[in-house]
């Protein structure tokens, strides 16, 4: 058996942590990180709104790629939530509640292109593992159907049995498969 060799760039990926959050565990990561990178751009940068975006991207990428396959659809959701929490500390703003509540606004409205950027990317790869997932649970489907069709339509052995003319069937696809399972042992 011939064993295909991995390059090492996908070894090292695959080396990398692989968490599975749910829903509410992916947002708290990312309203967390978005959080801790706004602190350290205005800690570090001055509150620059380009970094705290450039920061967006990544941190809704890695939300999408780790929430659990079941809660997929919450990744676009948590992605502008967490953009929009995390703006708080760099958004600025005087003057009370209403004048930080202004400065928020505008820091979103002015930089809603990483916002849609992001959420951008966050649905795009949430989308595409649920289609791959779809995929797997189909041919999962496909594979046990062809199984169990197998076995019903099985002599001794696991050989075809003959039908009353004394010939062996001709092997079935998939869907003639599973509608001999629903249909069960012809006879």
């Amino acid at each position: 058996m011939h064993r295909r060799r991995v390059p090492p760039v996908v070894r090292r990926l695959r080396a990398l942590p692989n968490p599975r959050l749910t829903g509410l565990g992916a947002g708290l990561f990312a309203t967390a990180s978005m959080l801790f990178f706004a602190f350290l751009d205005a800690l570090l940068f001055g509150a620059e709104p380009v970094v705290y975006g450039v920061l967006f991207l990544p941190v809704s990428a890695v939300t999408a790629l780790w929430v659990r396959p079941a809660d997929l659809v919450t990744a676009p959701i948590i992605a502008p939530i967490a953009f929009a929490v995390g703006a708080l500390p760099i958004s600025g703003g005087a003057g009370g509640f209403g004048g930080h509540v202004m400065a928020l606004v505008t820091t979103l409205a002015v930089h809603a292109g990483w916002l849609y950027g992001g959420t951008l990317v966050a649905g795009l790869i949430a989308t595409v593992r649920k289609v791959r997932e779809m995929g797997r649970r189909q041919l999962a489907r496909d594979l046990a159907a062809t199984r169990v069709a197998t076995r019903v339509g099985a002599g001794p052995r696991g050989r075809p049995a003959p039908t009353r003319t004394g010939r062996t069937p001709a092997p079935r696809s998939g869907a003639t498969a599973s509608r001999a399972v629903r249909q069960g042992p012809r006879g």
